[in-house]
């Protein structure tokens, strides 16, 4: 380890509870808790460590962003991408520690929101005062830190539109990334879309004693019988009509990063104590560049203690379907209805609750590349390319109203446990994210 890199780690080390009161705030959306106590304290913080202009925005609606901008020594931008708001910490019994007190045992970190993604935001900043403390930044950065990505970051798109002018940028750093199952650092270059919708049908005004099943309708077993209708149970494959014909194909260069991702069965199976085969031979594939029909839930009928002998009048699902590029999720979820529909299921009620486009920078963008070039300096070859995440995020408006290319690189790790109990960092990833980021700003900043 070079002196330049040990003293960066450590001055990451001993700075991170400069910002210690970020995790303190319970700032969960889905509650509506600490959302304005937290956005005030980001826009102290920000002015504190020396922004040339802060601003709170609440214009478009919804929970404020904060925007905030600081000049540097080159021409170039890099705009960070991050969200103030955190998941629910129940239950909270299974906590070993306060989730809003944060707490360090061992290498470990523990706080609620700490891995997503107010930890990752910590250390940006203590990047950004370790510059004010050595020579100052070396490119322009620009943060645009919003309060509602929990709940489907709903009003994004609304505020990258009206805020145009003001997030110019030469490129986008996104929140999330980190370390995978076999702990090798990842450069993310964007993010499946998803569609998040309920169906419900009714099938009588009020619930039938069960002796009557003989020839009532059962609410339960309709909507069991029309949702498998939209799958086929020996392939997993959708069969609802076109489902699948929008889809980008990978380029031969994105398809050979894929086939060196890491994938390790084995630890996936004992990792979530899986009891069924993996549903795909093809999981890198598929968890990149395929989509899926997920039901997330069912209610129906009587679901407590004893017993209660009904025909259940009514019937609930909660589903989403994970979308790759170029899939609209307004198209799929027409073609969710009308598939429905023409499989005689056209008394089904279909509810969209979130909807969010995919989005990928491509491969050989020079800011993609560059990321790749300098993650390798510092975590080495086994440094993997991935086109984009399993999951979600507001991406799209970034990429295509600001035409920015987005990479993805933080400092959590496979095990850091978002959205759980004992959520947590490794501060040696924290130390290690931190160089890569001074690194990383500092190359961008030499391609002026």
């Amino acid at each position: 380890m070079t002196e330049e890199r040990q003293a960066i780690e450590q001055y990451a080390l001993e700075h991170w509870a400069d910002f210690k009161e970020y995790l303190e705030h319970p700032s969960i959306s889905a509650q509506n808790t600490g959302i304005q106590e937290t956005s005030d304290y980001l826009v102290r913080t920000f002015r504190e460590l020396g922004a040339n202009n802060v601003e709170k925005w609440d214009d478009q609606g919804g929970n404020p962003v904060v925007f905030a901008e600081f000049k540097g020594q080159s021409n170039r931008t890099v705009l960070f991408y991050n969200h103030y708001d955190v998941q629910p910490p129940e239950p909270l019994t299974e906590w070993q520690s306060d989730p809003f007190k944060p707490t360090v045992k061992g290498d470990h970190l523990v706080a609620r929101g700490v891995c997503d993604d107010k930890g990752e935001l910590i250390a940006r900043l203590g990047v950004v005062k370790y510059f004010n403390e050595h020579g100052g930044l070396p490119m322009n950065l620009k943060f645009f830190v919003e309060g509602e990505e929990e709940t489907g970051s709903q009003h994004v798109e609304k505020y990258v539109d009206a805020h145009q002018d003001q997030l110019k940028a030469d490129a986008c750093i996104w929140e999330g990334g980190g370390k995978n199952s076999a702990d090798h650092f990842e450069v993310v270059a964007g993010v499946r879309g998803i569609v998040s919708f309920d169906v419900h049908v009714k099938t009588a005004d009020a619930d039938v004693h069960s002796s009557l099943a003989s020839y009532v309708p059962n609410a339960a077993w309709r909507l069991v019988e029309g949702l498998t209708s939209l799958r086929n149970p020996k392939t997993g494959r959708i069969t609802v009509h076109g489902f699948y014909d929008d889809i980008t194909p990978l380029s031969s260069a994105e398809e050979e990063s894929v086939q060196k991702m890491d994938f390790a069965e084995a630890e996936v199976k004992q990792t979530y104590g899986l009891k069924q085969p993996l549903v795909t031979s093809h999981p890198r594939e598929e968890v990149v560049n395929g989509t899926t029909l997920t039901i997330n839930g069912l209610s129906a009928g009587y679901e407590g203690t004893g017993v209660k002998t009904i025909v259940p009048k009514e019937a609930t699902a909660k589903l989403d379907c994970r979308l790759a590029p170029n899939q609209d999720p307004e198209d799929i979820m027409t073609k969710l209805r009308r598939q429905l529909s023409e499989n005689g299921y056209d008394d089904f009620e279909v509810q969209l609750n979130v909807a969010e486009d995919a989005w990928r920078t491509p491969m050989d963008n020079e800011f993609v590349q560059t990321a790749l070039q300098t993650a390798r300096v510092v975590y080495g070859p086994t440094t993997k390319y991935v086109p984009n995440t399993a999951g979600g995020g507001p991406v799209r408006p970034f990429g295509e109203l600001l035409k920015l290319p987005v990479v993805m690189v933080g400092v959590h790790y496979a095990k850091s446990g978002p959205h759980a109990p004992n959520e947590h960092l490794r501060l040696s990833d924290y130390a290690e994210g931190s160089y890569f980021l001074v690194k990383l700003l500092t190359d961008l900043a030499v391609d002026d």
